[in-house]
């Protein structure tokens, strides 16, 4: 720093000094009267703290040394569904759709009506079942003792076949159990209800009103999407440091959001040549939806000793080089370029320091600006 400039004397004493250091001496003591509450910015180009300052800052920190770093792979993934808490509804039998019950995106609980259907085919099977159940209530009455016993079994028989079917076409058990105790005709009109198999979503309703339907036709799909899978392609190499259970971090624009291997494919996909690494993750405030690419970060079966800190230690200076902030001597900070080799796991590998550093691994980024208030420049150090 060039310190040329006017010099006065002291009166008698002769002593002489430049009028830049007096005003930077004023400078300074209105800075202990009117900045006392946040850290102050040496010439030297650190920042010096108190006990109780470094305590309200949140400033913590710790002595470098290596450590035991998982290794991390990086893939592309997308969201999928979870096809483990998914259910298809489908006519079992060709029908006509008579009315909607449920439609896209609507919550629904297990039993709820979907979709109201007509069948010839469940007319018949309604009609068999009202002859047939009426016959067994007739020979049950006769008894054993006036009907033969192939009458007796045959009877049993036709009207417990009669239920399996109309249960089979697609008839709930309160439907078939009101057709019967009516005895009433004109109930078997082929009407029926399909009714949801599960809790969750309405994710597809791919039909309209009076469509007529073919069985094994997708009318409702249904998905409990609390809990999504992620579908991450690696190398057949890269997947075979892979194990179930492993964790695993996905980003999501500007989200990270935590997950766990459950599978890992066994079977190379035919155009990629690459497997599959199956994610599931927590959908709690169902943000995520399937379709969404992110980036899988999955912890690997090896590690490494390294240097690491936590990635919010590590910061751009002004020039856009990496830095850490140093302690030398007790709440003297200064900043130090390191280079970075690679993030995993919430946490940065960094080189160019020695083991043993006093590293600020809490309140960095208070400690930058600090220095930033002082205008100072590492590079005119």
């Amino acid at each position: 720093m060039n310190r040329m400039g006017v010099w006065f004397f002291a009166g008698l004493l002769g002593v002489a000094m430049p009028l830049s250091l007096q005003a930077s001496e004023d400078k300074h003591a209105d800075y202990d009267v009117h900045e006392s509450e946040r850290g102050e910015a040496h010439d030297e180009g650190g920042v010096h703290l108190t006990p109780e300052q470094q305590e309200m800052a949140g400033v913590v920190v710790e002595t470098l040394q290596l450590r035991d770093i998982v290794n991390e792979l990086r893939a592309p993934g997308e969201i999928q569904l979870n096809d483990y808490a998914t259910t298809r509804v489908v006519p079992r039998i060709a029908a006509q759709v008579l009315e909607r019950q449920a439609r896209l995106g609507d919550s629904i609980e297990k039993g709820d009506a979907l979709v109201m259907l007509s069948s010839v085919e469940m007319a018949q099977a309604q009609g068999d079942l009202l002859v047939a159940e009426r016959e067994w209530r007739r020979v049950s009455e006769l008894g054993r003792d006036v009907v033969s016993e192939q009458r007796y079994t045959e009877a049993r028989i036709k009207r417990e076949q009669a239920r399996a079917r109309v249960s089979a076409y697609g008839m709930t058990e309160d439907e078939i159990k009101e057709l019967v105790a009516s005895g009433n005709a004109k109930l078997a009109n082929g009407r029926f209800q399909l009714l949801s198999p599960q809790d969750g979503t309405v994710i597809r309703d791919d039909f309209i009103v009076g469509e007529l339907v073919e069985p094994g036709r997708v009318l409702f799909e249904i998905s409990d999407e609390s809990v999504l899978w992620v579908e991450a392609r690696l190398t057949p190499d890269e997947a075979a440091q892979i194990q179930v259970n492993a964790r695993a971090t996905m980003l999501v624009g500007d989200r990270q959001i935590e997950g766990r291997v459950t599978q890992v494919h066994h079977a190379l996909d035919e155009d990629t040549r690459t497997l599959g690494v199956r994610i599931e993750v927590p959908n709690p405030d169902d943000r995520l939806h399937p379709g969404l690419f992110v980036e899988a970060r999955i912890e690997g079966r090896s590690s490494e000793r390294a240097l690491a800190v936590p990635d919010d230690a590590v910061l751009r200076s002004a020039d856009g080089d990496w830095q850490v902030f140093v302690e030398h001597d007790p709440g003297e900070f200064e900043p130090r370029e390191i280079n970075v080799i690679r993030t995993t796991a919430g946490l940065t590998v960094i080189g160019g320091i020695e083991p043993g550093a006093r590293v600020v691994t809490r309140g960095a980024f208070f400690l930058q600006s600090e220095l930033a208030k002082s205008g100072f420049d590492i590079h005119n150090h």
